[in-house]
This record gives C-alpha cells, sequence and structure tokens, in this order.
C-alpha cells in the first residue's frame, strides 16, 4: 500500500527515534513485524505448542500473487509440512554449513542462492544471518530466525518452520541431506522480508550478498576489465568478499539455457575460489584457475579443467589436495581464468567494506547512510534532460576532506563509492511496481558557497555542468560507481531517469579518508514582517471597498463569520480574473480566522480583516509572479520558491508535505490551496513560537495543547 502523508512521516520519525536508542545495528536488529523470536519462542515453550506465524502463514498468500497466487494449478497440491512432518531425525545444519547444503528447487532465486552458497564460505558472516544454536532436539518450538541487512537497518526475521512441499518433497530450495533444513527455512526468512516466495523470483546476486552483509558491490564487466582482474578477485576473496558471476542472455526466450559447455546463459553462479598451480611437465608452469558453482547442484562445464578432464594429470598429489579436486556432479568445478574470462559477461564483488581492491593494502573505510525519497509533483525531478524540475530533487553535501595515502601519478584525490539504492520495489511487485531506472550526478559546489546548506536552485545547474556521474541510469535495485575527485565541496543528485516517479532510497558514500555526506536540509523559520498600520488619511479605493462590504455583511456587531468571510473575500476575489479561482472553500476561511483570531472569539472584526487581507495581497501577488502562464494556477515544483518568497524556509520533508496536501492531480496548486497553506505554515510558526519561550527550538505538549492547537489550526 502506499504511504499516507502522516503515515509514512511518523514511520520516518519513529525509525529514527529506533536509530537514536541504537535499534537497527548488528548487536540490536529491529523486530521485522515487531516479533520478538526470544519471547515468542519460551511462549510456545511453556505452553508445548508449536509456533505458527500469523504474519506469513501456510497459505497461497505467502507463495505469492501471479504464477504461484490462487488462480495458479502449480499451488494445489503444495503442502505445507514441518521437517519433522518430512523426514525423520531432521537436523538445522549437518556437519557445517557448506555450498552442498543449497539446491535450487522450483523458483527463479538462483541469484539468491548463489550468494548463499558464498555465505557458506566465511564462518562469521554466516553465522551473523543465520544465527547458532537452533535446531530440532531440546528447546525446539517449531520457531526460527534469520538477520538480513535492509536498507540501513539489520532485522531479526521470526518464521515458523512450516515449508512448501510436494509429495513430502521440498518444492523449492533444498539441500543434498534430506534431513538438513537451513537453507530452505533462511529462503523462507528471506521470502517473508519481501511478502512471499514469488517475490523472489528474478534478480541480481548482489541484493542478496548485500542484504547479508551490508557491504556495497561492485560490477566488471568482463569486456571492460581491468588488467589486474585475477588479482582483484583473489585478493576479494582473501578479505571474505562475496562474488558472483554470469552469463548474459542476450534472447530472452532462451534465458536459462545449457550451452554445449555445459554453462548455464542468463543464470546466477558463486565464484568460491581463485588459486594458482605449478604443473609438471608443460609448457606453462603455472596455471590460473577458479571454482564455480552452479546453484542447480548440478549442470557443469565440461571443458578443460572440469572434473574429469585430461589437465589433471599434470599436477602433483600435493597441488590436487590443495585444489580439493574431486569429481562429483555437485554443481561446482574448476575452469581456467582465460575460459572463465571469455565465457562470462559479467561479474560482481560485494565488499563488506569496499577496501580497494586495486591496492595492496587493505585499507578502512568510513560510510555515511542517507535516506531519502522522491515525492511526484515536489522531489522526483527525473534526469539532468529535465532542466525544469531536476533541481528539486534530494540533494546531499559531500566534503572531502583528506587525500588519499597513496594518490595514483602524484595526484592528490580522494577515492569514494557511492551506492544509490531504491527501496522496496521487490516487496510491491504484487502491486505492479517495477525496478525504476536510476541514477545519480555530482557536481562541484564553488568555493563561495562552501558550507551554505542551502538547497542549489534551478540556475545553478542550467550554467554548470556534473563534475563526475555514474556511467549510466539503469534499472538495477542499486548503481555503484567509484570515483577520484579533488578535496573540496561536492553535491550529489540522486534520481529517477524520468520525472515524477515516486519511491523511496537510501544514498551509501563509503570513503576512504575521513570525509562526510549529509543531505541539504535547509534551516527551518520564517519571517514574520509587521504589517503597516493603515493609512489614517485618505482610503484607497479598495480599502473603500472592501469596508464598504465588511460592513454590510458585519451588520452593527461589525464582526464576521467564517461563512461571512468567505462571501467577502469572493466577492473581491472574483473581480481579479487572471487567478482563476472558484473562490474560497469554506474550511480555507475557518483556518483563515483561527489565524487572524486574537480575542478567541471566533469572529474576525475589522481590524483583523484588515490584517488578513493585507497578507493575502501580498501572497497574491507572489502567486502571479509564479503563475507565468496566466493558467490560474502554480506548478508544485515551484512552490518551494513560492514559499520561501513568502518568509518560510522548509525542510525536504515539510515540501513534500505541502505538494501531498495541497497539490491537484496535475501537480498544480491553484489560489485557494495556496493561500490555505500559507495560512497554515503562518499560524503553526506561530503557535509554536508561542509555546517556545526560551527560543530552543523545541517545545513540550500536552495531549490536550496538541489537540487544541492542531484541531483549531
Amino acid at each position: 500500500m502506499p504511504y499516507t502523508p502522516s503515515g509514512f512521516f511518523c514511520d520516518r520519525l519513529i525509525r529514527e527515534r529506533e536509530r537514536r536508542d541504537g535499534e537497527g545495528s548488528l548487536s540490536k536488529p529491529l523486530r521485522f513485524s515487531g516479533q520478538d523470536f526470544a519471547a515468542l519462542k519460551q511462549e510456545c515453550l511453556t505452553k508445548k505448542c508449536l509456533f505458527e506465524d500469523d504474519t506469513f502463514p501456510a497459505s497461497v498468500e505467502s507463495l505469492g500473487y501471479k504464477e504461484l497466487g490462487h488462480k495458479s494449478n502449480k499451488v494445489k497440491n503444495i503442502v505445507w509440512k514441518r521437517p519433522k512432518e518430512i523426514c525423520e531425525n531432521p537436523q538445522f545444519i549437518v556437519g557445517g554449513a557448506s555450498r552442498t547444503d543449497i539446491c535450487q528447487g522450483d523458483l527463479g532465486d538462483c541469484w539468491l542462492l548463489a550468494a548463499i552458497a558464498c555465505l557458506t564460505l566465511n564462518e562469521k558472516l554466516l553465522y551473523r544471518v543465520v544465527p547458532q544454536e537452533q535446531g530440532f532436539s531440546e528447546g525446539y518450538g517449531g520457531i526460527f530466525h534469520f538477520q538480513f541487512w535492509r536498507y540501513g537497518d539489520w532485522v531479526d526475521v521470526v518464521i515458523d518452520d512450516r515449508i512448501p512441499t510436494f509429495n513430502s518433497q521440498l518444492v523449492f530450495t533444498k539441500s543434498a541431506e534430506r534431513n538438513e533444513f537451513w537453507s530452505a527455512l533462511l529462503e523462507k526468512a528471506y521470502a517473508k522480508l519481501h511478502g512471499s516466495y514469488e517475490a523472489l523470483k528474478g534478480g541480481n546476486t548482489t541484493e542478496a550478498m548485500e542484504d547479508f552483509t551490508g557491504g556495497v558491490t561492485e560490477f566488471y564487466e568482463m569486456k571492460e576489465a581491468p588488467k589486474e582482474l585475477y588479482k582483484i578477485m583473489k585478493k576479494a576473496l582473501e578479505r571474505g568478499s562475496m562474488m558472483g558471476c554470469s552469463i548474459d542472455s542476450l534472447v530472452p526466450a532462451r534465458f536459462e539455457t545449457r550451452t554445449v559447455t555445459g554453462l548455464v546463459k542468463g543464470h546466477a553462479y558463486s565464484v568460491t575460489a581463485v588459486e594458482e598451480c605449478k604443473q609438471s611437465q608443460h609448457k606453462e608452469p603455472k596455471v590460473r584457475l577458479v571454482r564455480l558453482r552452479n546453484p542447480w547442484g548440478q549442470v557443469e562445464w565440461n571443458g578443460p579443467w572440469s572434473d574429469n578432464s585430461k589437465e589433471w594429470v599434470s599436477l602433483s598429489k600435493g597441488e590436487k589436495d590443495k585444489l580439493h579436486h574431486q569429481s562429483a556432479e555437485d554443481g561446482e568445478f574448476w575452469m581456467s581464468f582465460e575460459d572463465f574470462k571469455k565465457n562470462y559477461t559479467k561479474i560482481e564483488i560485494c565488499n563488506l567494506t569496499p577496501d580497494a581492491l586495486e591496492d595492496d593494502k587493505i585499507h578502512k573505510w568510513t560510510v555515511s547512510v542517507n535516506e531519502g525519497r522522491w515525492v511526484r509533483g515536489c522531489s522526483a525531478g527525473g534526469c539532468r534532460n529535465y532542466p525544469d524540475t531536476f533541481w528539486t530533487n534530494p540533494q546531499y553535501r559531500l566534503r572531502l576532506l583528506e587525500e588519499d595515502d597513496d594518490p595514483e601519478d602524484n595526484e592528490v584525490a580522494c577515492s569514494f563509492v557511492i551506492a544509490l539504492m531504491q527501496k522496496n520495489r521487490r516487496k510491491e511487485r504484487k502491486m505492479g511496481a517495477n525496478l525504476f531506472t536510476i541514477g545519480f550526478a555530482i557536481y562541484e559546489v564553488p568555493k563561495e558557497m562552501h558550507g551554505n546548506k542551502q538547497h542549489m536552485q534551478k540556475d545553478f545547474f542550467l550554467f554548470n555542468s556534473s563534475k563526475a556521474r555514474c556511467k549510466s541510469y539503469i534499472n538495477l535495485r542499486e548503481v555503484t560507481q567509484r570515483f577520484r575527485l579533488s578535496p573540496g565541496e561536492y553535491v550529489i543528485i540522486p534520481s529517477t531517469y524520468e520525472p515524477h516517479q515516486e519511491g523511496e532510497f537510501i544514498l551509501r558514500v563509503f570513503s576512504e579518508k575521513r570525509n562526510t555526506s549529509e543531505e541539504i536540509e535547509n534551516r527551518i523559520e520564517a519571517d514574520h514582517p509587521v504589517p503597516a498600520p493603515a493609512n489614517a488619511g485618505e482610503e484607497s479605493e479598495e480599502d473603500q471597498q472592501f469596508r464598504s462590504i465588511f460592513q454590510q455583511i458585519a451588520g452593527d456587531e461589525m464582526e464576521i463569520t467564517a461563512n461571512e468571510l468567505k462571501n467577502v473575500l469572493n466577492s473581491i476575489v472574483s473581480k481579479h480574473k487572471d487567478l482563476n479561482t472558484e473562490g474560497f472553500s469554506l474550511e480555507s476561511c475557518r483556518s483563515m480566522i483561527s489565524l487572524m483570531d486574537m480575542d478567541g472569539t471566533g469572529r474576525l472584526n475589522l481590524q483583523e480583516f484588515r490584517h488578513l487581507w493585507n497578507k493575502i495581497k501580498q501572497w497574491q501577488g507572489i502567486f502571479q509572479h509564479y503563475n507565468s502562464d496566466q493558467a490560474g494556477s502554480i506548478n508544485s515544483y515551484e512552490m518551494r520558491n513560492a514559499v520561501n518568497d513568502a518568509g518560510f524556509r522548509l525542510n525536504n520533508q515539510l515540501y513534500d508535505i505541502i505538494t501531498m496536501r495541497y497539490a491537484n492531480e496535475g501537480m498544480n496548486i491553484d489560489f485557494d490551496s495556496f493561500i490555505s497553506c500559507l495560512v497554515r505554515l503562518e499560524a503553526m510558526f506561530r503557535a509554536f513560537q508561542a509555546f517556545d519561550q526560551d527560543g530552543d527550538g523545541t517545545i513540550r505538549l500536552s495531549v490536550l495543547e496538541w489537540l487544541q492547537l492542531t484541531m483549531y489550526a
């Protein structure tokens, strides 16, 4: 479901508060769906019952929504069973978790399984995702839990152990050992994280790699790979980095098809080892080899260095033992590095921390994580091809403070990696969501603007070209690229390719040295110019006109109600044909009275009305300035400038709220809505300042005060 404005921003405030309390860290992960594993398990043991997870039930809804939905024949014979109903003596992990524990079932999630296979190569990482001391013997309650990195936070996902089966065989991921279930349960937890098993169909290995580690991934196209790729791969594995590769399928209809050499196009493989071996009695004394694994648990390379190929004769027994060479149809095989480069088209390396792979040293990088959102009509400006709206995208100031220790070619520069990730698109697939095409650009900030935290305006981008940018806009969950720029101040603009596309994202910046990145958030403040006192001399014709109308409507009491105010204003505004307005609504007039009603009568006297009218005239001038096409409304993207001209400095979250609250479907704001917005801003700023007695920018309200304030505004 799409967020309501209040729902989204309340959730965001709650998340920010949780982070301040340490929630979301590895040591204190967030509870997914609010479930506490320890408490739920203890409850099951006390009641002597097995856990049933009603947030991810054993039903069609958890299987999927289309190919695995209610109308699919595939789900009719699926039965959810617990491991003890599938086999005797089920085990969580048998003889340690290994790559052979992962065999793909009837779900197109090879990308996920390739990442799980990589995970088994590093016990520390594995048991971070798959907590130990879980099993089917003592303390068994039918409940398990797993931990994933999710958009900047670690989350703990609780599941029951009911798994989809067909004829008592697991439908999806299974282990080569029939009584081993950790990989099947891990897959179920990951499916719950994304809403269903079907949501896991199709993906990129890097997505799961990052969700297991919180790391950052770099891609290499084989045709553009650096000369030192072998060295990069070897060092990456030594550091515990996770690595996957694939062969692009140019013809979609032939996706996941086996070639004559036994390799599968459009399929994700794990890289599990990189070694250099001595060959006896051979022209080439040394050979560089790569070990790969097919998540299917079968179908292997049949070329040179495959399980039973003649090349193995050239190696001594010691070299073979070093490589753990064995002939088995287990999906794992060796091939030469040269054949690897010829056959595979893409490799992806997930660095636990984005170490400088090209260097001999291992560096500790710093990371900053920024959450953001593109809002249609306000901050979803699209790429640089759309200059009228590009500048409204969220902006992040990057300060490169210290240069690298080992500069290239004596160049003083700072290395950093930018990773832009769009959120929740996989989970929202069942509602028709697809991945947006995303990217980013980096602009250098002029020295005279250093330290200025104001949002960069349209003219800046019209007259300045980007200093660097991602290679291309692409429809992946994350776009990542490494850069080297001179020390200084920059602004990063993340965006979708097309404007008006609404979604959430996180922007991560990894840097080798001490550098910072933060969202450009204007300081929230308001100017409150005191309106000029009424001229004691002759009244203008307009003043005489509205005094006369006011007296006619107000009568002897010389005070008007909201309904009467509506008649007065609409009588005057109707004479301004260029505003193209149907007039003020009763609700707008009630808000105006709440702003100007100084004596608490719920009505306006002539003085209060005159004060209001002066404001409306001022705001009308601003509106007409931005109503350049005389269409009677202003574009919602221009609203931040109009609000600024009216004396209000707001941050991006508040501009988003204004757009969602006051813009129509065409992303335009009419005169009535424009005035209503400014009236509300004026009233709320004034109320806040009345409560903020010490001027420290914070107030404390009782429930009664809060409701009185918000209900009358």
